[in-house]
C-alpha cells in the first residue's frame, strides 16, 4: 500500500510540473562536470573546451557550436566561480593538449577569494578520485533525470524546498533576499544554461534576478587586485598558459557582453588597459573582447549579464565568425565546405 502510495504521488507530481511547462534540468554538479572533463583528450580538431563562470555557459550555444565547426564543445565552466583553478588543473594535465576557450568576468576572475574557489577544486578533486561504483551511479541518475522533471535537485528536491525558505541575515549566517526564479535557469546535459522564454519577458522576474546582482555588490568587500597581488596572479596564468602552448594546445581568453547596470560598473572597478588589456599582453595569449567586434558589442542582456537563447545563437555564429578569420582558427565544418 506504502509503495502504491508513493507512486501515485510520483506520478503526479510529475504530471503536475509538466503540466505548469516545466523542463527537465540536470544537476551540474561534480559527476556531471566530471564526465565532461573526461572529454579534453578529444583531439585538438575534433573539440574546443571552454572554462569561466555563468555568462559562457549561457551565452555559448552549443548546438551552434557543434554545427558550425564539426567539433564538440566541452563545457567546463561553473556558475559563479573562479576558472582559474580548471585552468591549473589543465595546465598540469599532461595530456591536455587541446584548445581551450576562458571566458573572463573580472569579478570572477581576478579573484583570490576561497569562496570563490572551492566549487572548482571540489569538482577537480571529485574527477581524479572518482571510483567506478560512483561512475556506475552517474549513468543511472543520467537516464532517470532524463525522464523526470521532478528529479531537479535545485528546485524540486527536499534539501531544495528547505533552503529556499527566507531566513534572516544574522552573525555567521549569509542568506540571499531571494531565490533565483527557476525560469532564469535551465541545464541541460552539456551543462549548457538557458533562460525559459517566460524569464525573458517577464519584468518582474528579471527585476528579481537584478536585484541581487545589487545584492551580491553590496555584500561583497573583496577589492580588486592591484599591484604586486595582481602581478602574483598574473604569473600564475602565464605559467599555466606557456605550459599548454609548449605541449601544442591553443588558449585564447573572451570577454563575453555585459549590459545595462553591470557594464559601466565593470569597466570602473576592472579598467580595460589595467586588466584584459594586460591579461593577454603578460601571457601573450590571444583574446576576443565583446567591445571591439560591432557583430557582438549591441546586445542587451536581459538582466545585465547573460544573453538570452536566442542571443546565444546569434553570438555563438559571430564567435566562430571571428575565430576563424581574425584569429585564424581551422574548424572541420569550415574546411569540408
Amino acid at each position: 500500500m506504502t509503495a502504491l502510495l508513493v507512486i501515485v504521488f510520483v506520478i503526479g507530481w510529475e504530471w503536475r510540473l509538466r503540466s505548469q511547462g516545466m523542463p527537465i534540468s540536470y544537476d551540474e554538479g561534480a559527476p556531471l562536470w566530471s564526465d565532461k572533463r573526461a572529454m579534453v583528450y578529444l583531439p585538438s580538431d575534433q573539440a574546443t573546451a571552454f572554462i569561466g563562470s555563468s555568462r559562457i555557459k549561457f551565452d555559448l550555444d552549443i548546438p551552434t557550436w557543434e554545427r558550425l565547426t564539426g567539433q564538440k564543445a566541452i563545457q567546463l565552466a561553473i556558475e559563479g566561480e573562479c576558472p582559474l583553478p580548471i585552468l591549473d588543473d589543465l595546465a598540469a594535465d599532461e595530456k591536455f593538449k587541446g584548445k581551450l576557450i576562458v571566458d573572463v568576468t573580472e569579478g570572477l576572475f581576478f579573484t583570490s577569494d576561497p569562496h570563490n574557489l572551492n566549487t572548482p577544486k571540489k569538482h577537480i578533486s571529485f574527477f581524479k578520485k572518482q571510483t567506478p561504483s560512483e561512475k556506475l551511479s552517474f549513468q543511472i541518475n543520467h537516464f532517470l533525470e532524463s525522464q523526470f522533471v521532478f528529479l531537479d535537485k535545485d528546485y524540486f528536491s527536499l534539501n531544495a524546498f528547505m533552503s529556499h525558505r527566507q531566513v534572516a541575515n544574522r552573525k555567521g549566517v549569509f542568506a540571499m533576499p531571494h531565490d533565483f526564479p527557476i525560469e532564469f535557469s535551465r541545464k541541460n546535459f552539456d551543462r549548457q544554461s538557458w533562460m525559459d522564454d517566460k524569464f525573458v519577458r517577464d519584468t518582474v522576474l528579471k527585476k528579481q534576478v537584478t536585484d541581487l546582482w545589487l545584492f551580491f555588490d553590496s555584500v561583497n568587500e573583496e577589492q580588486p587586485p592591484a599591484g604586486a597581488k595582481l602581478d602574483s596572479l598574473l604569473s600564475v596564468i602565464t605559467s599555466d598558459v606557456q605550459k599548454i602552448k609548449a605541449r601544442g594546445g591553443e588558449v585564447l581568453f573572451v570577454r563575453t557582453p555585459s549590459s545595462g547596470y553591470y557594464w559601466p560598473s565593470e569597466q570602473k572597478s576592472f579598467p580595460r588597459e589595467k586588466y584584459w588589456d594586460k591579461l593577454l599582453h603578460v601571457t601573450g595569449a590571444p583574446g576576443i573582447h565583446f567591445n571591439d567586434y560591432p557583430e557582438i558589442n549591441h546586445f542587451e542582456c536581459p538582466e545585465w549579464s547573460h544573453l538570452s537563447k536566442p542571443q546565444a545563437v546569434i553570438f555563438t555564429e559571430h564567435l566562430v565568425d571571428i575565430l576563424e578569420k581574425d584569429k585564424k582558427w581551422k574548424f572541420i565544418a569550415k574546411t569540408a565546405n
